[in-house]
């Protein structure tokens, strides 16, 4: 009997008993998480813009009542109005300080600094918020009680912290260092050499920006400029601490249909509600569109 026919004739081996594994007990909590804070309240949502509050059937009156009511579509405009003007102001600016601190031959504890200021500015929202830019800008804040000892008083040439401007300039403070912080890593990926390469061809700086670094930086920043978009509608505590619900931002709008009073459609309010996670699903598509289109540009 040869080599070959004693190993043919040899006993299989058994499979190794499969052990199961408890590795993904490690991500429940995320996905309990994930569950109760999102995927629940989104699909409550989504249910309750189709339900009447009085019989609980099936109805579309919500839904159509949002294309009906100008209260409503003025609401959702203002929202989008301050939203546009805040990612467009805080993109620009968070770029220009960003790329200062990154590329401008700043001290490295420059840039060190300011990102930590941003990581903190970045999530302070909300009454404190409000509250630091009412003792700062109120007819009886800080810099105001300072311009009026130097003679000029901003309240009496038009401008109130109450209004669309005032809450404007309140959302700028976090919109910014949010672009300031997704910025950052985009403009680390322009390498020095394609820099160089164009000063080599006899490139001027308008033209390396005008067809290499611009090309290469604009879904970043477009897309930063989506999120900050999608930050901005969906903010609430701090327009409604600064200015009591005077302006009507959707957000707003949705707390007082909600809140059960006398005048309170909660269906309408669910349906509001819905048309703002439209928004945000829009804003997210397009904000993970662009970002792909950068990642093969940086890679």
């Amino acid at each position: 009997m040869t080599a070959l026919d004693e190993k043919r004739d040899a006993p299989l081996a058994r499979p190794a008993p499969h052990k199961m594994s408890w590795a993904w007990l490690g991500v429940m909590p995320f996905f309990l998480f994930a569950f109760l804070f999102l995927i629940y309240p989104s699909s409550t949502i989504v249910v309750r813009s189709f339900q009447d509050s009085v019989t609980h059937g099936f109805t579309l009156k919500n839904i159509l009542a949002l294309f009906d009511n100008h209260y409503i579509l003025g609401a959702y405009w203002i929202s989008i109005e301050i939203s546009l003007l805040t990612s467009v102001g805080g993109g620009i600016f968070g770029f220009l300080l960003a790329y200062a601190a990154i590329r401008g031959g700043l001290p490295s504890f420059m840039r060190s600094s300011l990102m930590t200021f941003c990581g903190v500015a970045s999530n302070f929202a909300g009454v404190p918020l409000a509250f630091a830019f009412i003792a700062l800008l109120s007819p009886t804040g800080l810099l105001i009680s300072w311009l009026r000892a130097l003679g000029y008083n901003p309240y009496f040439h038009g401008f109130t912290l109450y209004t669309f401007w005032g809450l404007s300039i309140v959302y700028m403070y976090f919109q910014f260092p949010l672009m300031v912080l997704i910025i950052a890593p985009a403009i680390d990926g322009l390498r020095r050499e394609w820099l160089e390469a164009s000063e080599n061809l006899g490139a001027s700086s308008f033209q390396y920006w005008r067809y290499v670094a611009l090309p290469i930086l604009l879904p970043s920043i477009m897309g930063t400029m989506i999120l900050l978009f999608g930050n901005s509608f969906g903010a609430f505590a701090t327009a409604q601490a600064l200015t009591g619900g005077q302006i009507n931002l959707v957000t707003i709008v949705i707390g007082s249909q909600l809140r059960g009073d006398a005048l309170g459609d909660p269906g309408l309010g669910y349906a509001m509600a819905l048309g703002m996670v439209v928004v945000m699903a829009l804003a997210i598509t397009g904000y993970t569109v662009l970002q792909r289109r950068t990642e093969r540009w940086l890679r």
